[in-house]
């Protein structure tokens, strides 16, 4: 659990309501994030191979966001779950493997493409509903005093789509707390960040050192 203990990457960003600004924080925040909630998946009613939502922090199987599992003072501590199920190439290459070579017995022939495509798909799904869902839980802290996001996750791709659902939940605008973002909020122009001679180590010519500061030998 990254936000309550522990060394880890995140990324920060700033709150911004498009619309107006909630007037019911707590009813807000868990009707957002039951609006996006995570929904595991039915290995049995479809052939999904991934689902995200949010869940609660410290249940990451429970999202009933009750207060008092949301709210930690001034911040909204929540989880967003990623679960993804997949079956293993080589597994289904050795079970075809094995379907086709008593099929080649039973019948004194091998199979054609077309039977091994048909049962390749049999076994597919047969195997996929033996697997077991793989999970990654990502932590979200929001202080909503500051409006201040942080997203603990180091994959670009698992931040962008944290960003996505956060923004789609809660119709807010996320931007990223970085130096550019900021001086851009400060009024501060492109140019003016330019690096220094001295912070990216050029060396200053001869020519530019005053006179007063070179040391001659004597004749």
């Amino acid at each position: 659990m990254p936000v309550l203990s522990g060394a880890v990457t995140f990324s920060r960003f700033r709150s911004e309501p498009t619309g107006n600004a909630p007037s019911d924080k707590k009813r807000w925040l868990s009707k957002g994030l039951k609006s996006g909630l995570f929904e595991p998946i039915d290995l049995k009613k479809t052939e999904d191979e991934r689902a995200a939502g949010f869940v609660e922090l410290e249940n990451h199987d429970s999202t009933e966001f009750s207060t008092g599992a949301i709210l930690y003072g001034d911040f909204a501590l929540f989880g967003f779950r990623i679960d993804t199920v997949k079956v293993p190439a080589p597994v289904l290459k050795a079970e075809l493997d094995k379907w086709a070579t008593a099929f080649e017995k039973q019948n004194g022939r091998a199979p054609t493409r077309g039977e091994k495509a048909e049962n390749r798909a049999s076994i597919r799904h047969m195997l996929r509903q033996r697997a077991v869902p793989s999970t990654k839980v990502h932590d979200v802290s929001w202080n909503l005093q500051t409006q201040q996001v942080q997203i603990w996750a180091a994959s670009r791709k698992a931040v962008d789509e944290i960003l996505l659902a956060l923004e789609t939940a809660f119709e807010v605008k996320l931007q990223p707390l970085v130096p550019a973002s900021l001086a851009a909020r400060a009024g501060i122009k492109d140019e003016e960040l330019v690096p220094t001679p001295e912070l990216i180590g050029m060396e200053i010519s001869h020519n530019e050192i005053p006179s007063s500061e070179v040391s001659h030998g004597e004749a």
